[in-house]
């Protein structure tokens, strides 16, 4: 009965426990549903650049609740004008094609801005993007493609990227209103080929036409042929399952499209195939997918009773091509029930004689491909069937078949424009290819105006005839041209397009936002709202506002011309209603989104005595740790003038805002310091005026403290005339697009004091004739863009500092921006020109801006008076003075007399705690003081102390000298000092080091380690061992043992186990490394061409030397070296005997070195070494030792 009750009692447990769980569960789930938030894309995907065989991850971070449902398309094309119309209006003058593009909807806006051109000729106007739907392949969880969302971070890993899963990756997420999505570009490289200047793999294998024993075979040319054109191509075949790949062909394919044959019937294969030049042979394509060889008319096939076969019938070539002829007849119908084989005869035509061309192979399946046929001839065909009762008469001829006929390549598209799109992104589009002609696709390229080098946009064919092209720089100037896509190979360029600016297209406007009523009369009302987060790519032109009162159905019109400003009061109201308001933005592309309503403001008229509410609270100059505020003063004033303001700041999320001034400031400005990087903030304004503080601000928009990438700085500097300029380039910068000057954030420098100029992306600033009164803060800002672009530049110049060094020298310096080498200085003091003394030094760097530093050495009342220095640099000059004197000169003379003092004294023995004194609990007097001495060589002697009255004196004596005490206190001193042993990477390799307070000649020290090539060393305040080029054999325990001759102290540190050596010789990300590509041994037959290729990393990138057996190698004659970014190749030619040898690369930069090895050896025809298995590679032998 117990145990009964028990085992209830644990059930009602378990069911309480379940019951709670699920409770929690549901709990959550209503939470997560009651705090729900639409999708939205917090950190988005990026354009990845991947080398092929590289895994590539595409992340991004979701912010929804409850979590969304997450998918991934791939396309090989995107445009954003998915969902829209645009109109193309067509004008042809002088046989000359003038193409406009504009929304349909901004038509009207685009002719009220003047902007269409003299229509000398009719225009043809076409719709083009009618409102099409979003098409793509649904990607799934595969093999080689893993989909994860996992706390908030949706990914998409493909473990190893070929060229075939190029293409634009998009991400959607169900919304309310439809979908929200990312898109971005995945551009797959070709791998670094073995050979310099061997072309790209080829891409797309796919087998056609399966048979019994033979199929058809095609692929797509590589868009790089190395710089050399491609000659053919090689096929290989292997089992699926194995990776015994076998040649398909001896000769090279010319074209795109090869027959193979000798297959086995219900055998499963894959193909692969490589594209060779002059250079050599690119790496192997991506695999086929596997495929079965089987019998496609065994299950339609009529047998009938047949013993000797019928002839086959409708003999006809299927593929005439430059290297074979293909084929293909029908079966004898009735067939019969025994195995068919065939024979096929040709003949050339005009002649009666008929000859077997496969008769040592007999085919088995109605297909077959000649290949040595003579070119230019004409030949017919016929073919015969065999079975086991005997051979058919030939069947009828075929109709004549020239062979050798080249295939020609198609022509390039033609009219290839490009457009704007992202500020990172152009569209192409180009005329589909005329009289029905149809390409395997097309591979685009673009050169960067002023530089000859042509890049490859994309590495796998686009079907369709339009492009986005993406991770172009902002504001750099592109040229474009499109490849043609066939069987016989690549086009020749189309035309190039016109250059074009990367700047993003103009679009309509999207919402203003962040409504505030500034000011209320009896009637009238102040609205204030920010402006549109996305501007169209182009100047805002104005505003329309509408009103709606509370006690009303309709919305009316408040203006019908666009507003210009952001401030508009509204008059003819009610008295005690309440009012909503809501706006939209107009530029050249039309009317912009209308923003939602604001709050309800009540129209009574205000009479408190605070001022109003700050307002246009932004934040520009955003940097890791700092930002610029700016807001506008308040409309309503209150019982007085606004005497200051208090900024307050908030992180995103929170409700706690921390008052960051203590004491009002006056201007309507303010730099924010401090920062944390990454963090985002807001921030608000609240005035001040004689009644007390106002309302606040509406808080600025969420802003994070980080510098962003390609942030541009201000450029400071002296141009060849010899004026000091400050010049900001803004690639972002749109056509309408101004920059703004300013000083001190007050407004536009003097105009008679500085000069502007503007080139492109660039402005440029000049001081007409620099003085005193051009100091300050210079800042700029750039109008029209989404994303703030500015930047300041602080204390252009400053006058004389004063400071006293340690030793009590006087040091008078000057701050000047950088100057060029033909700067001139002169130093005055009290009308004599100054040079340097013995006791005045005179400094300057002119690179770095610091120019000049005086220092006086034994300040005194000789270096009274003034200096003055005059500096000239073009026609930039100026001239700054110093009057060191009266109270000013007897303060620095003070302060470097008491520095001298206390230096003096703290170079030998020096008390740091005076004589004092104490009753101890015995009553009796204790007398006190320390005495400081850092213990050196010259600190040898006999230390004594003296005390005495009028009754007598008393001494007590210390020896330190060499023989005495001062050796055992000093190791004492050494050993308490040490701290564990530090390991850090150097270039040459890797030092292991403790640091002490002091380190003399007396003290020993000791090193244990079972290696050579280790150097060790000490300084004044460090004990060292390095290891010079460390190897793994280098792992293991390193012990430093101080000693004093009776005792000693040991410090240990391990470079193995889980402290791994590589770890500690790449702690820095940028050292120089040699990351993979050598082999251990290399054989190679002699007269043959040797190619070394390895990657190596660094940043800075690193410096490169070869070695042959520790000699370095003069890259002359047979020797050469190619570099083409991370990959480096050295090329030996007709490689002979004295070629043997060990060979490294040694590569260094700032963080460290590392070297590569390889041996190579070189034997003559039939004198392979034995007893080694051989593995064949491009231009050599790789050698593995026996196992």
């Amino acid at each position: 009965m117990e145990k009964f009750e028990k085992d209830i009692i644990r059930s009602c447990r378990l069911l309480s426990l379940s019951q709670a769980v699920e409770k929690a569960r549901v709990e959550k789930e209503y939470i997560e549903l009651r705090s729900g938030r639409p999708p939205m894309f917090w950190i988005p995907l990026r354009v990845h650049a991947v080398w092929e065989r590289m895994e590539v991850k595409l992340a991004c971070t979701v912010l929804a609740s409850p979590p969304p449902h997450v998918t991934w398309y791939v396309t090989e094309s995107h445009s954003n004008k998915v969902g829209s119309e645009i109109i193309t209006i067509t004008q042809r003058n002088n046989n000359i094609r003038s193409v406009l593009q504009i929304p349909h909807l901004a038509l009207w806006a685009f002719f009220a801005c003047g902007n269409m051109p003299p229509l000398t000729q009719p225009i043809q106007v076409e719709f083009l993007y009618p409102f099409s739907c979003f098409t793509g392949e649904l990607l799934q969880n595969s093999a080689c493609r893993e989909l994860k969302y996992q706390d908030r971070e949706a990914s998409l890993t493909v473990s190893c990227a070929y060229k075939e899963d190029e293409g634009f990756y998009t991400i959607r997420v169900p919304s309310l209103d439809g979908y929200k999505e990312q898109t971005t570009y995945v551009f797959v490289r070709d791998a670094a080929a073995e050979t310099a200047g061997a072309p790209g793999s080829p891409l797309n294998v796919k087998c056609h036409d399966v048979n019994k024993d033979c199929l058809i075979l095609s692929w797509v040319a590589p868009s790089d042929n190395g710089g050399s054109p491609i000659l053919g191509y090689y096929i290989e075949r292997c089992v699926a399952g194995s990776e015994d790949w076998v040649p398909c062909n001896d000769k090279p394919v010319k074209t795109c499209r090869y027959p193979v044959l000798g297959l086995a019937e219900g055998q499963t294969y894959q193909f692969r195939v490589k594209a060779a030049n002059k250079e050599g042979i690119s790496h192997p394509s991506k695999t086929s997918d596997p495929v079965t060889t089987y019998d496609p008319s065994k299950d339609k096939r009529l047998t009938g009773h047949i013993k000797i076969p019928l002839p086959p019938t409708n003999v006809h070539a299927s593929e005439v091509r430059e290297d074979y002829v293909a084929l293909a007849w029908d079966e004898p119908d009735p067939r019969g029930k025994e195995p068919l084989t065939y024979y096929v005869e040709k003949s050339i035509v005009g002649s009666n004689s008929w000859q077997t061309v496969n008769l040592d192979m007999p085919v088995n399946s109605p297909r077959f491909a000649l290949f040595d046929l003579v070119k230019g001839k004409s030949y017919r065909f016929r073919v015969r069937s065999v079975n086991k009762h005997g051979i058919s008469e030939p069947s009828l001829p075929s109709e004549p078949v020239t062979a050798g006929a080249k295939l020609a390549t198609l022509p390039p598209p033609s009219q290839v424009l490009a457009f704007r799109d992202t500020k990172t992104s152009v569209v192409l589009q180009w005329d589909k290819l005329k009289d029905g002609l149809e390409p395997l696709g097309y591979y685009i390229y673009c050169r960067e105006t002023g530089t000859e080098e042509w890049q490859t946009v994309n590495n796998k064919p686009v079907t369709c005839n339009e492009f986005t092209v993406p991770g172009l720089q902002p504001g750099k100037e592109y040229v474009f041209c499109v490849k043609s896509v066939s069987e016989a190979g690549l086009s020749e360029s189309s035309p190039e397009t016109d250059p074009i600016v990367v700047r993003p297209a103009i679009a309509c406007p999207s919402a203003p936002h962040g409504f505030v009523l500034l000011n209320c009369g009896k009637a009238d009302m102040t609205i204030g709202w920010k402006p549109p987060k996305r501007k169209g790519g182009t100047k805002i032109l104005g505003y329309f506002l509408d009103q709606h009162d509370a006690s009303e159905l309709d919305w009316h019109e408040v203006n019908i011309q666009p507003i210009p400003q952001r401030v508009y009061t509204v008059s003819n109201l009610e008295e005690g209603h309440l009012y909503e308001f809501r706006a939209c933005a107009v530029n050249r592309a039309g009317v912009g989104e209308v923003s939602e309503p604001s709050d309800l403001f009540k129209c009574e008229e205000w009479t408190m005595p605070e001022p109003g509410p700050p307002y246009d609270v932004k934040c520009t100059e955003v940097r890791d740790s700092s930002l610029k505020l700016h807001w506008e003063a308040p409309l309503y004033l209150g019982a007085g003038p606004v005497t200051g303001y208090y900024v307050d700041m908030c992180e995103e999320g929170s409700e706690e805002w921390k008052q960051i001034n203590k004491q009002p400031i006056a201007p309507t400005h303010m730099k924010v310091s401090d920062l944390e990087t990454g963090k985002c903030y807001i921030f608000r304004v609240r005035a001040l005026n004689k009644a007390g503080i106002g309302p606040p601000s509406l808080p600025s928009d969420p802003v994070v403290a980080k510098t962003k990438p390609g942030t541009n700085e201000i450029e400071l500097g002296v141009d060849e005339e010899g004026f000091i300029y400050m010049a900001f380039e803004a690639p972002e910068k749109n056509d309408s697009s101004e920059f703004i000057w300013s000083k001190d954030y007050e407004g536009p420098p003097d105009a008679d004091r500085v000069q502007i100029e503007e080139k492109g992306n660039k402005s440029k600033l000049i001081l007409k004739d620099p003085s005193e009164k051009d100091l300050g803060i210079y800042s700029v800002e750039v109008t029209d863009v989404d994303d703030d672009i500015s930047a300041s530049l602080i204390k252009l110049i400053s006058g004389w500092n004063i400071d006293v060094l340690e030793k009590g020298e006087v040091r008078l310096w000057l701050e000047v921006e950088k100057l060029s080498p033909n700067a001139e200085l002169r130093l005055i003091f009290n009308d004599k020109e100054l040079t340097s003394t013995p006791v005045c030094f005179v400094l300057g760097d002119r690179a770095n801006g610091y120019i000049p530093k005086l220092i006086i050495q034994n300040f005194c009342d000789d270096d009274k008076g003034m200096y003055t220095a005059q500096l000239k640099d073009g026609k930039a000059k100026n001239q700054f003075t110093l009057a060191l004197m009266d109270e000013c000169f007897a303060k620095v003379a003070e302060e470097a007399a008491a520095k001298r003092r206390e230096w003096k004294k703290k170079q030998g023995p020096h008390f740091i705690e005076n004589l004092k004194w104490k009753v101890t609990e015995n009553c009796e007097v204790l007398l006190t003081c320390k005495v400081h001495t850092a213990l050196t060589k010259a600190d040898e002697g006999q230390y004594k102390a003296v005390v005495s009255d009028d009754r007598g004196e008393d001494y007590t004596q210390l020896d330190l000298t060499k023989g005495g005490k001062r050796t055992f206190l000093s190791i004492i001193l050494l050993a308490l000092s040490a701290t564990p042993l530090k390991i850090q990477p150097t270039e040459e390799g890797i030092k292991i080091y403790t640091d002490v307070k002091y380190y003399t000649d007396y003290m020993k020290t000791t090193w244990y380690h079972n290696r050579d090539r280790l150097k060790a060393g000490s300084t004044m305040n460090q004990i060292w061992l390095h290891i010079l080029n460390p190897t793994d054999a280098d792992k293991g325990k390193y012990t430093l043992e101080l000693f004093d001759g009776n005792n000693s102290r040991k410090l240990s540190t391990d470079l193995s186990g889980q402290v791994q050596l590589k770890g500690h010789i790449c702690s820095f990300p940028g050292r120089a490394r040699v990351v993979q590509g050598l082999p251990d041994v290399a054989t190679i037959m002699e007269d043959k061409t040797l190619c070394l290729t390895c990657c190596i990393s660094g940043d800075p990138y690193p410096e490169i030397t070869w070695l042959k057996n520790e000699k370095v190698i003069v890259f002359k004659d047979r020797y050469k070296m190619d570099v083409k970014g991370t990959v480096v190749t050295i090329t030996i030619e007709k490689v002979c005997n004295e070629d043997t040898g060990k060979y490294s690369i040694y590569v260094k930069n700032k963080y460290g070195s590392e070297t590569g090895q390889v041996t190579i050896s070189v034997y003559k025809h039939g004198e392979i070494p034995a007893g080694l298995e051989e593995e064949e590679v491009p231009g050599g032998t790789i050698k593995k030792k026996p196992k």
